[in-house]
């Protein structure tokens, strides 16, 4: 099964932490569909599997037209496999989330909900420079489940300067009162030449407290450990049976088709970007020309992918695939490159699986960058 991602760069507001393509004007957005279209058409080829998922992104796609999605959504179906019970996601931000919009993306198809809540309470959204405050994303996930929608994620972030461990475990809380059946929950992380990233250079804001971090992660993964959620990505936590499609399909390595700018693809053995400029993508798509750049991945890339993506989830890296498709030599080193960690008490063996342990998780980069193979 493979994967449709959508790349809908606008937004309303730019967040102070944010490093993702978009852009504060709309005004090129009913451009930007028709690109998004007709690039769809031209890379009908590119994935010969039934796609299992589509997944609008951004950005803010919920700024979209709900005709837009519609006829996004109608013209894939023509072009590609889709498997009837796909899932298909739509990234909302609360303050776009009303009861007529609700029955209209519903209507179109999307039967999956990802809200940009990222925090309870007004302060750290004033902080985040987020445009909604913390009592629309209550009333949005409310209006979402009384209109029938049972699958919902909320984004949730943590290690916030000044965010007290207390003021996370209510953001927790609150997520959980909510009924809400999966939560993405990320470390606040400083990208380079962000708003962010000025403010902390400029002394005008806090940085970040890696011990902070920590603890906040510690809290997260025993609240939710109480609750029932499976663990079952780094910063991905879900109720049985409501775990992202989409996103698992990333971690598993499965084919998927990128579509508008920034837009990445992939299908096993290469990577593709889109250029990540509004103006220039509609421009080359207009002349029949789909304007990416692309990396053939090596053996070893391949492998080293799959070791840093599959350790992020609960399942963790499959020694057998590796021999399958690797080779013995690149197994041993594994296991090798794997020992210290193992000692430490970061990586368990399960049978032929290595797996992250709590601890572990919060060191995952790393860990990964110990385990690839040269």
């Amino acid at each position: 099964m493979a994967g449709i991602y959508i790349h809908i760069p606008f937004c309303r507001k730019a967040c102070h932490y944010c490093n993702f393509h978009f852009s504060t004007s709309l005004q090129l957005l009913p451009e930007m569909v028709n690109a998004i279209e007709a690039e769809a058409r031209l890379r009908r080829s590119y994935l010969s599997e039934k796609v299992d998922t589509i997944y609008f992104g951004g950005g803010t796609p919920s700024l979209l037209p709900e005709t837009a999605i519609h006829s996004i959504i109608q013209l894939l179906s023509q072009l590609f496999d889709i498997n009837p019970h796909a899932e298909i996601t739509l990234e909302a931000n609360p303050d776009d989330v009303t009861a007529a919009r609700l029955r209209a993306w519903k209507e179109a198809g999307i039967n999956r909900l990802s809200m940009g809540v990222q925090s309870f309470s007004d302060s750290s959204l004033h902080w985040m420079n987020r445009v909604h405050e913390s009592a629309q994303s209550v009333e949005a996930i409310e209006l979402a489940q009384a209109a029938g929608f049972r699958n919902i994620t909320i984004d949730l972030i943590y290690g916030i300067p000044g965010l007290s461990d207390e003021r996370w475990e209510q953001d927790i809380n609150k997520a959980l009162a909510l009924q809400v059946p999966h939560l993405s929950c990320y470390a606040l992380t400083v990208e380079p030449r962000t708003a962010l990233d000025k403010m902390i250079r400029t002394k005008k804001t806090a940085d970040i407290d890696p011990e902070t971090q920590a603890r906040h992660f510690n809290i997260l993964t025993r609240k939710m450990e109480e609750a029932s959620f499976e663990h079952y990505e780094i910063s991905n936590f879900a109720r049985l049976g409501f775990r992202s499609r989409h996103n698992s399909s990333y971690w598993q390595g499965v084919s998927y088709l990128g579509l508008g700018p920034s837009a990445h693809s992939f299908n096993g053995s290469s990577r593709q970007w889109n250029v990540a400029n509004n103006s220039l993508y509609i421009a080359s798509i207009n002349q029949g020309a789909v304007p990416y750049e692309q990396e053939i991945l090596t053996p070893v890339q391949q492998l080293n992918e799959y070791v840093m993506t599959s350790l992020r989830t609960m399942e963790g890296i499959d020694l057998n695939k590796v021999y399958a498709d690797w080779g013995d030599d690149k197994k041993n080193a594994l296991l090798h490159a794997a020992e210290k960690h193992l000692a430490s008490g970061n990586i368990v063996q399960t049978g032929n699986r290595l797996q992250l342990t709590t601890a572990g998780k919060f060191l995952a980069d790393g860990i990964a960058a110990d385990l690839f193979s040269a």
